[in-house]
């Protein structure tokens, strides 16, 4: 008897619980979204605390374009890039960069055409699996962009190559809190400069680089590894 009237008790006392559980569930989650649609970001260069970043693995995009039989321009995608990013307080004048494509995972998005670039012809990704970019000195033309040099190596060729580079802004990210900073990139180099003169000219020889990149903080302790 005395259990069966504590029953109804304890089924009130865990339907509560689990209303208040989603009731804080629905409000974490009204909030998330409110900081989401509210979200900003400066485009003071000065906001960005120095240190280390890198590239977040889940947004960015790095493609090569060139001329096809001059009735349009390919595109030409990779899946896999890393990239790292040492900003200094100064600035993008005093900040430096390097990346590192991996030349394996060129995407044209058709099979056969895939495997043309890449073999030895071309690409030659098994002697030459990755295109890496160290950045040299950067040039100011406006606020938020300017001329970023640096040493660009594909083929076992290295050349410099200029990319426009423009400061998209900066906050910590209303989901992860992570210091986050984006940037996008555009620039131009001769394939022929690199040894990849291949199927000219049917191909085009200018390679036009679109870059669209967030870079996120490195924790302290793994900055110092």
């Amino acid at each position: 008897m005395r259990d069966s009237r504590l029953l109804p008790r304890f089924r009130a006392l865990r339907a509560l619980r689990t209303g208040l559980l989603i009731a804080f569930a629905l409000s974490m989650s009204a909030c998330t979204a409110l900081s989401v649609v509210t979200h900003s970001v400066s485009p003071d260069e000065a906001s960005v605390p120095a240190g280390r970043y890198q590239l977040d693995p889940h947004h960015w995009n790095v493609s090569f374009d060139v001329d096809h039989f001059k009735y349009s321009r390919f595109v030409m995608r990779f899946d896999k890039t890393t990239a790292q990013l040492n900003w200094n307080a100064a600035g993008m004048e005093q900040s430096t960069v390097t990346a590192d494509i991996d030349a394996t995972s060129l995407d044209t998005n058709v099979p056969i055409l895939d495997k043309m670039v890449k073999g030895p012809d071309m690409l030659d990704v098994e002697r030459f699996p990755t295109i890496h970019f160290a950045s040299t000195a950067f040039k100011r033309t406006a606020d938020d962009k300017g001329e970023l040099t640096g040493d660009l190596t594909i083929h076992g060729t290295t050349r410099p190559v200029t990319l426009t580079v423009t400061f998209k802004g900066h906050a910590p990210n209303p989901l992860t809190k992570q210091q986050t900073l984006g940037f996008s990139a555009d620039g131009h180099f001769s394939r022929a400069q690199f040894g990849l003169s291949t199927w000219y000219p049917a191909v085009g020889n200018d390679v036009h680089v679109a870059i669209q990149a967030e870079f996120v903080a490195v924790a302290p302790d793994a900055a110092s590894q």
